[in-house]
């Protein structure tokens, strides 16, 4: 643990464990929701695009900016000292919150996108023709194209494990896919478009007996349920801050020591080296090596606020609440006439993807918008799974902890309204 780090962990509070259940107390803390649009209250079922914040993260932003705000690891005057330890202390809550050996293998990025960027990035310096990546059937694009563009600078081969109709991996096939020359296995740990669980510690136990490295997509994860990479066993796990109720423009890329070690820098610039002459530079060791620049310092302090803010829950009542939630979304919507469930994998997070017989998927957003139903419409920058299952776009509803089954009732009710409408 870096000095700063240590004294902001010595400052911190002592946890006084987890608040009790109160769905109403938990939605007041949410000040977005508590307001109409197109004369209805928010339904905001557009979580897995982006989750809402609570006012601890929007304070703990607006307190930094007022009192804090200094560049990090660049000066010695009181504000640059305060920021440090901020910025530092974010990376150690980062540590803890996900179980990681060292703050050295926790980064600071954008996000899951650029995460997966510099790992594709870095792998394939070393890589050529014929070596193999391996990715899933229902991938985010985000963890295809990088992976397509290395493709076309490295010639490098990508093969893809199938799902079956209910949206769960085929992990009969993976073996074979694992076998020489697969470099990478690359997956999400839970589906953006079909809410699927995939046993990712089952799957990294595999690839690591074929002597291959796994990379997990976190980003839909994090808001459903704490995450262990030391338990998962994943040599890379990356997450978007925005996703799990924090800020924008902050995200982070966890990565095995030994393995970051290995990897090039991925961008150039300030605060990513040891030397630098117009003849050579050496660079520092992860994470700065991967930092290069003025970092979203504000955006990792409101990260850290966010992780304080899930741990001061229950996370058992949380994931009940989430599940039952589900279970009745899936009944309400399977009653609708005409209405298609999208997957119905065992293990899910409580996203429901679905078409009605007659309404394009855009007509329909547009309909429950003037209800005050917040959804997403269109592939789901998720087009090869669209392909799979024949559609070119469904409607997503995604939910949070602070959704209620009042909310799923108006979506039901929305949606027939737009049957009705479009009839």
């Amino acid at each position: 643990m870096t000095l700063a780090a240590e004294i902001a962990a010595a400052d911190a509070p002592e946890p006084s464990g987890p608040r009790p259940w109160d769905l109403d107390a938990i939605r007041r803390d949410f000040p977005i929701l508590n307001q109409q649009v197109n004369g209805a209250p928010l339904a905001y079922l557009d979580n897995a695009a982006t989750a809402q914040k609570p006012t601890a993260v929007i304070e703990s932003i607006a307190d930094f900016y007022r009192h804090d705000n200094a560049n990090v690891h660049r000066a010695v005057h009181a504000l640059a000292e305060r920021a440090t330890l901020a910025y530092e202390g974010a990376r150690e809550r980062v540590r803890g919150w996900i179980n990681a050996r060292s703050v050295s293998e926790v980064v600071f990025l954008r996000g899951t996108t650029e995460a997966i960027n510099l790992i594709a990035h870095g792998l394939g310096q070393g890589w050529s023709a014929g070596d193999r990546v391996v990715l899933t059937q229902m991938e985010h694009h985000a963890n295809i194209v990088p992976w397509q563009l290395l493709r076309e600078r490295a010639g490098i081969d990508i093969a893809v494990l199938p799902i079956n109709d209910a949206g769960e991996l085929d992990l009969a096939g993976l073996p074979r896919l694992l076998a020489p020359p697969t470099r990478l296995l690359a997956l999400t740990h839970v589906s953006n478009v079909l809410g699927t669980v995939n046993p990712i510690a089952d799957i990294v136990h595999i690839a690591h007996e074929h002597g291959v490295p796994v990379l997990v997509d976190g980003a839909q994860a994090m808001a459903h349920q704490r995450v262990d990479v030391q338990a998962l066993d994943c040599d890379f796990y990356c997450f978007s801050g925005h996703k799990m109720f924090g800020p924008t423009g902050i995200g982070v890329l966890y990565g095995r020591q030994a393995h970051l070690a290995a990897l090039p820098p991925w961008q150039g610039g300030g605060e990513m080296i040891r030397r630098v002459t117009f003849e050579r530079v050496r660079f520092a060791d992860p994470p700065q090596r991967f930092e290069a620049g003025t970092q979203d310092f504000a955006g990792a302090v409101g990260l850290a606020a966010a992780i304080d803010y899930l741990d001061n829950l229950d996370q058992g009542a949380l994931a009940r609440h989430e599940q039952s939630l589900l279970r009745y979304a899936v009944e309400r919507l399977d009653a609708v006439p005409g209405l298609r469930l999208i997957g119905r994998a065992a293990h899910r997070a409580p996203v429901l993807s679905f078409l009605v017989d007659g309404v394009h998927a855009h007509d329909m957003g547009t309909l429950l918008d003037r209800k005050g139903v917040a959804v997403r419409t269109g592939h789901h920058c998720a087009m090869p799974l669209m392909d799979f299952y024949g559609v070119p776009a469904t409607t997503r509803a995604s939910l949070a902890f602070y959704n209620t089954r009042d909310e799923i009732d108006r979506l039901a009710d929305a949606i027939d309204y737009a049957r009705g409408v479009l009839a």
